[in-house]
């Protein structure tokens, strides 16, 4: 068994992912961070360290744990990047309009931003935590080439699995220390991410009006 290995090790990653992990090997981490992409409660920051973990122990090979956490990172991407696509922009405008504080004009912006940025935000977005998973959704309201969709998460989230599960293959048995870092770092741009909605809040308010359609 995976926890029989460090003292302590249920208290850090639920029972059931343990079980899965234990079950399947690596399947089992790649479902679970497949999972992750469409319940960002669950943390990869958890799963990737602990499946490297895991393979330090042999319970599962290095390489198919990095290859399955990667394949299970493309699978969940392409789920909400299908629910994107079948929001579709009008849909997506039409629950704009219905927002307090929000414009179809803030849409448009968003639109033109994804146009310019679009391969960057998705590539680098797989690089910081919640965005990760949320940055897949305008990219199916979109319609980012498949093929290039798929290349970019493919690519971003391999440098990201990769880096966590050699972390937890490295730390062994401390591979928890990798989990507590990255705490730290999710804290900070969750904050950031706070304030800038603040920041959009305040200045909507101040400077109230209706957006316009585009054509």
């Amino acid at each position: 068994m995976i926890v029989s290995s460090a003292a302590g090790l249920e208290s850090s990653a639920p029972g059931w992912v343990n079980s899965m992990m234990e079950s399947l090997g690596a399947p089992g981490a790649g479902i679970l961070i497949a999972l992750e992409n469409l319940f960002p409660p669950l943390p990869s920051e958890v799963i990737l360290p602990l499946a490297g973990f895991a393979a330090s122990t042999g319970h599962m090979g290095l390489i198919a744990a990095l290859l399955w956490t990667t394949a299970g990172s493309v699978v969940g991407a392409l789920a909400l990047y299908g629910i994107g696509a079948l929001l579709g922009r009008d849909r997506t405008v039409r629950i704009a309009a219905k927002l307090p504080l929000l414009k179809v004009s803030d849409i448009e912006r968003t639109e033109a931003w994804f146009a310019r940025h679009g391969a960057k935000a998705v590539f680098f977005g797989r690089m910081i935590p919640v965005f990760r998973s949320l940055i897949s959704v305008p990219a199916g309201v979109e319609r980012m080439p498949i093929p290039l969709f798929l290349t970019l998460t493919t690519l971003g989230s391999a440098i990201w699995n990769t880096a966590f599960v050699l972390a937890g293959y490295a730390l062994g048995e401390n591979w928890e220390e990798v989990a507590g870092y990255v705490s730290t770092y999710s804290k900070v741009v969750l904050i950031a991410a706070v304030v800038g909605v603040l920041a959009f809040v305040v200045v909507r308010l101040m400077k109230p009006g209706a957006g316009t359609r585009r054509k």
